[in-house]
């Protein structure tokens, strides 16, 4: 198979969104008046970014929904992307069930394909996507509406989406630090392996956050991106992000059982610095929290409050009891490439 027909075969369909999708040297895509395009690139290496062996749908599903995270974060609704992909060879086998974990996701979000490159190397993925914002924001000075990690004020309450942590413990798990029951593995696998892109809370945020970010490389490290952004800092209470582990709270034996087999801080260093969960964090006024409420209901997607943002700039984690703890103390460094080794 050639990669004209592995292209046709695969990863042609029709564009109804684009004014020219696949096939011509350059695609077209028409933004409506009054928009401004949201762009974002992501890549997925094999042996960095995912396992050799992790089931293609699984994969396909994943590298656009690291992209439509992104889209999320700042509150746009997705309209197209590009595929470039590197591959050992040309397996049908392999192809068929990436193509269609990719496309579900695709449709699901009303994403078209619209073009991209395939060549023969080590396994690479890169996706850019495209979506749009509506051009006109709230603020004289700030002509978009697009959710921004800059615009935090001291006071705001801190939210998270979802849940937070079981990728990092599946992870860890099939890295062999430890064995999960079967139904915890399972869960904790697919929310590693399949994260759920927040598009429309993203959405449903406009005009109700002042500060959002996806939290692809750990909590901490993530608000972390907003607090340099919005020049501030944070308070988090850790004992309202642990329930957030959703493993931990399903565990048969209970919260105390689970710490004692796995470790309260293996718990902790899951949900406040592992990666991989694309969930949203993100700062509104307390005077929104109705309005976030609201936004949480409109989406079907949880929210939970986990601190505010203070003006002095520094990240103040408290236990149960109101007790400063260092980050460094629970090791709770968020991913870099660079500083990291080895592989997922």
């Amino acid at each position: 198979m050639g990669e004209f027909d592995l292209i046709r075969r695969f990863f042609t369909r029709p564009t109804p969104r684009a004014v020219l999708g696949v096939g011509d040297d350059c695609a077209l895509l028409q933004s409506a008046p009054g928009m401004q395009m949201a762009i974002s690139t992501d890549m997925l290496v094999a042996g960095r970014h995912f396992f050799a062996d992790t089931d293609p749908q699984h994969l396909g599903h994943k590298c656009l929904a690291v992209n439509l995270s992104d889209l999320a974060a700042c509150g746009a609704r997705p309209l197209a992307f590009t595929l470039a992909l590197a591959l050992p060879q040309a397996d049908e086998a392999w192809l068929a069930p990436f193509a269609k974990g990719l496309l579900q996701l695709a449709d699901a979000h009303g994403c078209e394909l619209i073009g991209g490159d395939t060549t023969r190397g080590p396994l690479n993925i890169c996706i850019t996507v495209f979506g749009e914002v509506p051009a006109v924001g709230a603020a004289p000075l700030l002509p978009t509406s697009a959710l921004l990690r800059s615009g935090a004020q001291a006071g705001d309450d801190i939210y998270v989406s979802g849940t937070l942590g079981d990728a990092a413990l599946a992870l860890r798990a099939l890295q062999g630090a430890f064995t999960l029951p079967a139904n915890l593995m399972g869960a904790a696998r697919n929310r590693l392996e399949q994260p759920t892109p927040r598009v429309a809370l993203g959405q449903a945020l406009r005009g109700v956050a002042t500060a959002c970010a996806d939290v692809s490389d750990g909590l901490l490290g993530d608000l972390g991106h907003i607090l340099e952004r919005s020049g501030l800092g944070a308070q988090i209470d850790i004992e309202r992000t642990l329930p957030l582990l959703a493993a931990r709270t399903n565990f048969a034996g209970g919260t105390a059982q689970f710490d004692a087999q796995f470790g309260h801080d293996t718990a902790l260093q899951c949900v406040l610095a592992g990666g991989d969960d694309y969930e949203l964090v993100f700062c509104a006024p307390p005077t929104q929290r109705d309005a976030v409420a609201q936004a949480a209901l409109q989406s079907a997607t949880p929210v939970t409050r986990i601190g505010t943002m203070r003006a002095e700039q520094t990240l103040q984690l408290l236990d149960g009891q109101g007790r400063a703890i260092s980050p460094a103390s629970l090791q709770l460094a968020s991913f870099d490439h660079f500083a990291a080794a080895g592989s997922p």
